[in-house]
């Protein structure tokens, strides 16, 4: 039985059917496939499955199985089938066995990190339990539910259910789920680092392998109305998406110093909300992709296109990177907000030896958008000491007193379509009064906080601060007038022709990827070659992208798309008589990227 309040969030419901909309931001971007593939509700899956012996309810944590399957039950035994049915955790190790199992990923007393599990769920069973749940009764179909059932390798029809990874956070936040293995649900933030760092790495490799054996997909994020697809089906809508262009279904979540742009600007939110600190506009291991199917909608997880397509989308990186989706593109507001937390980003071999990540986040602060006063604090003083610099952190934070941090740390104005380059290591933060496109590597939790300006979390409680790992990770070199002129990017002409421009806008020499932007009054081509472009609309209405296989989709105002390496090329058009301007993101060669990862 579902509790009253089992998500816990001021976020709408993704609506079965797809809303309408005319024009401007779209928040539920949607990826067109066929007629008729797309089903909602129990009705017409329980006719599909009537005739099953075995059915295997896999899928994500956080999916509500057991109101599934009894769901799926009843409607079985309405058409004269007896059921039986088996919850996998059954079949689990006890929870201190599994307490034990875990904790060596789990970073300790570390508030925010762990390292990446190298569990496989497998490890999470009792291996005789889980070979004594093939046996059933007579003329009754065995219906085995929970993440983890195709385990028991019973041959029957595997259904795997997904779950978007923000609306399981909501369901943490509810208390309504507990993680992979655990006895019940904590705090926040303790659960989220336990999915992070362990349920994740392990539920999307059991995903990967199974996918090729999947029957059927459901979206599990409506309990009662879920959406479901054909194995086939979603295969056959995999390929086309992975040559052609689309986006990812960006979610919003307010903080502590979060601002006003996206909420005034982007329409069909929750504006019942105090700000919106971030959009995650293509932050691919937490973002899913909607199909739609006439006006149906389904959610699938990003990751599971990587596994199924992830050579047709990457490339030539694809050999690098694997299912790693290695470009972040997000939206951090802090209009009418306040400042980030003064920050930086672990070195590479840091983020290797602490937290299991192959590799590290190198930022920018492209800047769509400011305010009059808007800067970034960026890069240190001349002449600054460690050892002064982190005393006077550490005071601050001890004894509760506000820091001069210009003291320390170059504050730079902010305008319009700057690019700040903030390679690993760097000191930085955003001020108020901006909109940042922040174009990145793929890993995004891994920011230690070195001053916070005092402020408390929207619990209420002071964000948790990374003084020592902060300074085991900065460059102090990077200071005086090294940051004009190796920090703040300069656009330099590349190309032109009748009525259009491309810019190069350098990024760090120990940046693994490059950034252009196009300035186009009416049409330009480009080509992939062979490498997945990741473009945003920074100026301009409305363009429209057309694929070299005749695939046209319209695109907005800052809204980010994917172009696969696959699609060849695209012609993107301006559909508004003011100039266009959209920038491009891919990342350098193989070879050169190997090199970054070995510098420190």
């Amino acid at each position: 039985m579902l509790k009253t309040s089992w998500r816990k969030t001021e976020q709408h419901l993704l609506p079965a059917q797809k809303p309408q909309h005319t024009s401007g931001y779209d928040i539920y971007p949607a990826f067109q496939i066929p007629a008729g593939k797309i089903n909602n509700g129990f009705d017409r899956l329980t006719e599909a499955l009537k005739d099953e012996e075995i059915i295997l309810l896999d899928g994500f944590n956080g999916v509500f199985f057991e109101e599934f399957a009894d769901k799926l039950k009843a409607g079985l035994m309405a058409k004269g089938r007896r059921c039986q049915t088996v919850d996998i955790k059954s079949a689990m190790k006890a929870f201190d066995e599994i307490d034990q199992l875990i904790e060596p990923f789990l970073g300790g007393d570390d508030p925010l990190f762990g390292s990446r599990s190298t569990l496989e769920l497998i490890d999470f069973f009792d291996h005789g339990k889980l070979r004594k749940i093939g046996e059933k009764s007579v003329d009754n179909v065995l219906i085995v539910y929970g993440a983890g059932a195709a385990l028991t390798h019973l041959d029957g029809r595997l259904i795997y259910i997904d779950l978007p990874k923000n609306e399981q956070q909501f369901r943490m936040r509810a208390g309504s789920i507990t993680n992979l293995g655990a006895e019940k649900s904590a705090d926040i933030k303790s659960m989220y680092k336990r999915a992070y760092f362990v349920d994740w790495p392990v539920l999307n490799n059991h995903k990967r392998e199974l996918l090729p054996q999947t029957d059927y997909f459901v979206d599990g994020q409506r309990p009662l109305e879920p959406a479901w697809i054909k194995a086939i089906d979603l295969q056959n809508a995999f390929q086309e998406m992975s040559g052609s262009v689309f986006r990812v279904r960006p979610w919003f979540e307010p903080g502590a110093w979060g601002g006003q742009w996206i909420k005034n600007k982007i329409q069909g939110l929750n504006k019942n909300v105090v700000n919106y600190a971030w959009s995650f506009e293509l932050i691919v291991p937490e973002n899913g992709i909607l199909l739609q199917s006439e006006e149906n909608l389904l959610e699938i997880s990003f990751d599971s296109l990587m596994f199924m397509n992830g050579a047709a989308i990457m490339g030539e990186h694809y050999e690098l990177y694997g299912p790693d989706f290695p470009i972040r593109f997000d939206f951090l507001d802090t209009f009418d907000g306040g400042n980030l937390s003064i920050q930086c980003h672990p070195r590479p071999s840091y983020i290797r030896k602490y937290f299991g990540e192959r590799f590290t986040q190198e930022e920018t602060y492209y800047i769509l958008d400011s305010g009059d006063d808007a800067v970034v604090y960026l890069g240190f003083q001349d002449n600054i000491m460690p050892s002064e610099f982190e005393t006077a952190l550490k005071e601050s934070f001890s004894k509760k007193e506000e820091l001069e941090i210009e003291q320390f740390v170059q504050k730079h104005p902010a305008q319009n379509h700057d690019l700040f380059l903030i390679p690993p290591g760097t000191i930085h933060a955003s001020g108020k009064n901006n909109l940042v496109l922040e174009i990145s590597t793929t890993p995004y939790i891994f920011t230690f906080k070195m001053y916070d300006w005092l402020r408390l979390d929207l619990d209420g409680k002071a964000r948790p601060l990374n003084i020592s790992r902060g300074m085991e990770n900065l460059y102090f070199e990077r200071c005086g007038d090294y940051v004009k002129e190796n920090l703040l990017s300069k656009p330099v002409l590349i190309e032109s022709g009748s009525d259009w421009q491309c810019f190069s806008l350098p990024t760090h020499e120990n940046h693994t990827y490059m950034v252009e932007r196009f300035h186009f009054s009416s049409s330009i081509t480009l080509s992939t070659n062979n490498k997945v472009l990741v473009m945003s609309l920074v100026e301009g209405i409305t363009i429209s992208v057309e694929t070299f296989n005749g695939i046209r989709t319209l695109f907005n105002y800052a809204e980010t798309f994917v172009v696969p390496a696959a699609a060849k090329s695209v012609t993107i058009t301006n559909l508004a008589e003011k100039e266009a301007k959209l920038v491009v993101a891919f990342m350098k060669n193989p070879s050169i990227i190997k090199e970054i990862w070995n510098k420190d």
